[in-house]
């Protein structure tokens, strides 16, 4: 293997930071990304960083890993991997030893893996072209090192997903990929950015469980942002705060947990979901909004020697939401929870079974005629850069969807400022772009977008999973609010069992493209009838915060 670093003695840290501080762009809302920053992590040693979005958490991760933004300057500050300076004095190192270093010396996992994987080259090839660069291996080497990363990652059918491309994975199985490429070479320092978030509970535990195992093998530190206080409290051997920059609290992770110092800290610790359902509410009742009968969905292609086949996604799914319910799908990647939602809300067309948005059939419908009746059923996506167009202004945006089906501009106009004093921003803001707010905020503008159509029913997929923990609950309580006000019944896709278990009403639990076990989420939680959805609860995080003990070697 080629530019691998040496050992470095067991007493010296594998990263040390030292005064690092990172300037904003004179527009930003402060001066600095990071001010001041000190950090050591020693080998076998897990620091996980938490803290709001803009904390700088991120930040902290590029530029060690030499991969800053656009914008953002350093101006102080030392950086050491392994005895071997990357910064000083605020100066970076050649750019040709950083891509050396980056794959051998240290690996990053990012949060959005379709910015971390070429779409046009298939998932083997890119795997391989790191190979390439750092080793000496021959051909059959470099494929049968990635067929070994691709089934210790859990990633089904690893020789078709060598010749996959990213489009043609689910979102966990495209996370898969970007771990496997991170950790193939066993770097000294492992730096992971959210790199669970798009996981379900299963696969999380399979991940957490193999970066274990390579700090086990290999004597290597490990850098790790997340929201997950559950994935914290499981892993982390310290714990670092941070706010606007600043470090606000650091300590072992027991101490920070359970006997947090910092207002802020509580804060955080506070807003984290339980996995105990609160009682079963009263419901309006009613006739069913949106349902769903013997939904399937068959992919059929052919392959190069002109056979056809066959890809079942989904299999014989029947859902019925009511006014002022919510109903859960849960499940692992793949599962066939997206695909069902999907068909529900006719992004897809079904194979088989009938959808009804209210009393109106619509399973088979062309677009032509169901376009007047998409204000019913609105959607809101996990990435609210999908629904917000970046060219427009937030207010033309939301003032767009509701025209769109029938509603005057006047009205339109009215109705969009009375949704942002709704989800508590400025009406001014209407005027700004989406790229002027936070992450949490734009997910706030496109749940509000979609209000504005007026619709009857709100499809959230995954719409708080990429939200820190304290915005996370700013959304749900939004939705909870929408919903008691105006009625709607909310079908909602998600891997967090927390979020369900605090949600939702009902949960239907999804296995192998087909429904396994539903009914109220108390009775699921509590008192589970299917294996499947006992190892999937037992496969979450169950740590709790206030005052409960750590697990053993947490």
């Amino acid at each position: 293997m080629n530019a691998m670093t040496e050992p470095v003695a067991p007493s010296a840290p594998i990263l040390e930071v030292r005064g690092l501080q990172v300037g904003l762009p004179s527009d930003a809302d402060r001066p600095h990304a990071i001010e001041h920053l000190d950090l050591r992590l020693d080998a076998g040693r897990t620091l996980c960083i938490v803290g709001e979005s803009g904390s700088g958490k991120s930040v902290l991760a590029t530029t060690v890993m030499g991969l800053m933004a656009k914008g953002l300057t350093l101006s102080a500050g030392d950086v050491v991997l392994a005895g071997e300076t990357l910064v000083d004095q605020g100066r970076f190192i050649s750019d040709k030893r950083l891509r050396q270093l980056r794959g051998t010396g240290m690996g990053m996992v990012f949060q959005e893996p379709m910015t971390a994987l070429n779409p046009v080259l298939s998932c083997g090839e890119q795997v391989d072209e790191l190979l390439r660069t750092h080793t000496d291996w021959n051909a059959a080497q470099r494929k049968a090192r990635i067929l070994e990363i691709f089934e210790r990652v859990r990633l089904p059918d690893p020789a078709r997903i060598f010749a996959s491309y990213p489009h043609q994975l689910s979102g966990g199985q495209r996370q898969r990929i970007v771990i496997a490429m991170a950790i193939i070479l066993k770097p000294r320092l492992l730096i992971c950015d959210e790199p669970t978030t798009a996981l379900d509970v299963t696969t999380q535990a399979e991940i957490l469980k193999l970066i274990a195992e390579l700090q086990a093998e290999q004597g290597s530190a490990v850098l790790f942002i997340t929201h997950d206080m559950g994935v914290v409290a499981e892993i982390a051997d310290e714990v670092m705060v941070m706010h606007r920059g600043q470090l606000v609290e650091q300590g072992a992770c027991a101490q920070v947990l359970h006997h947090p110092r910092e207002a802020y800290t509580r804060m955080l610790l506070d807003a984290v979901p339980g996995m105990t359902p609160p009682p079963a509410r009263t419901l309006p009742g009613g006739p069913a909004l949106i349902t769903g009968t013997g939904v399937g969905k068959v992919y059929t292609r052919r392959d190069w020697m002109g056979r056809t086949k066959h890809n079942t996604a989904l299999q014989d799914a029947s859902v019925a939401v009511h006014r002022g319910e919510t109903v859960g799908v849960v499940g692992e990647s793949g599962s066939g929870k997206s695909t069902f939602a999907r068909c529900m809300i006719r992004l897809i067309e079904p194979s088989e079974g009938s959808i009804l948005w209210g009393d109106a059939p619509v399973h088979a419908l062309p677009e032509g005629r169901l376009r007047p009746l998409r204000s019913r059923v609105q959607v809101v996506f996990q990435d609210p850069n999908r629904s917000l167009n970046p060219r427009r202004t937030v207010g033309s945006s939301m003032v767009e969807g509701a025209m769109n089906f029938g509603m005057d501009k006047l009205h339109a106009h009215r109705t969009a400022e009375e949704l942002m004093d709704r989800i508590q921003l400025p009406r001014t803001a209407l005027e700004r772009y989406p790229h002027q707010f936070s992450g949490g905020q734009r997910q706030r503008l496109a749940i509000a977008r979609a209000i504005a159509c007026q619709p009857q029913v709100l499809v959230a997929d995954e719409a708080v999973s990429a939200l820190d923990v304290s915005v996370q609950a700013q959304i749900l309580d939004l939705l909870r609010e929408i919903q008691r006000d105006l009625g709607l019944g909310i079908l909602f896709i998600t891997h967090d069992l927390r979020v369900a278990a605090q949600l939702c009403d009902r949960v239907i639990v999804m296995s192998q493209s087909r429904i396994v076990e539903q009914g109220a989420t108390g009775r699921v939680f509590n008192a589970p009838e299917n294996d499947y959805t006992r190892r999937l609860l037992a496969a979450a995080p169950r740590a709790e915060l206030a005052g409960q003990p750590v697990p053993t070697g947490a």
